[in-house]
């Protein structure tokens, strides 16, 4: 479809059968082939876990990926992980940034926060936010956030009675000056409509984990 096409996988554990050992590892080899396969970024989303758990999975998600990039040698991927609402975990593992939901902290108290360690670097720390509208894709770009996830263009799976924002409201949030991917019932089948509209990139949760990512990317990048 477009080989710009940013892709983003958004996890979910919870969604593997097993035990939490388990489902653990399936999460963890489902990063691994998502970054082996050029995934741009990959949102580590395990809202039931405590900052320490979630600090000990992030950590173990970035061993993975910088054994997968160097592994991969010359031209390896060049996936990047960042960490759902905690600014805090993201900063302890040493995660590439965060992403905010709309009632979190600002994208300004994140970029202080980072910069209070001497580690933001040029391009870092990564920030994308949620939005649900267009007016707050706006106010995202102003923000200076990194990208926005526009949420639900479709009906979600699982999710019948949340109302899907559209194609209409994909293309008008996309006239924002920074990248916005689409999220939200979006399949192989219809992803080519939300790149019509504007979309810089496509993410989802399903799409990617309970697909052969390695499909998914020679899809959306055809």
């Amino acid at each position: 479809m477009a080989e710009s096409c940013i892709l983003y996988y958004v996890t979910d554990r919870a969604a593997f059968p097993g035990s939490e050992q388990t489902r653990r590892l399936r999460l963890l080899d489902k990063i691994a082939e998502a970054v082996s396969h050029g995934v741009d970024y990959v949102q580590l989303r395990e809202k039931d876990l405590t900052a320490r758990e979630l600090e000990s999975l992030a950590g173990e998600a970035m061993r993975i990926i910088r054994e997968v990039k160097l592994a991969s040698g010359v031209g390896r991927p060049t996936s990047a992980l960042l960490i759902n609402s905690r600014a805090d975990v993201a900063l302890a593992s040493r995660a590439a940034g965060v992403h905010l939901r709309g009632d979190d902290v600002s994208v300004g108290d994140v970029r202080t926060a980072w910069a209070g360690t001497g580690d933001a670097t040029p391009g870092k720390p990564l920030i994308g936010v949620s939005c649900h509208f267009p007016q707050e894709v706006l106010q995202a770009a102003a923000d200076w956030a990194t990208f926005a996830v526009f949420a639900p263009v479709f009906e979600k799976q699982g999710a019948p009675g949340t109302s899907a924002a559209g194609l209409v409201a994909l293309r008008e949030a996309c006239h924002a000056k920074i990248p916005v991917l689409a999220l939200g019932g979006v399949t192989l089948q219809n992803a080519e409509s939300c790149l019509r509209a504007g979309a810089a990139g496509i993410a989802g949760i399903r799409l990617f984990q309970e697909n052969d990512i390695g499909t998914i990317v020679r899809e959306l990048r055809g």
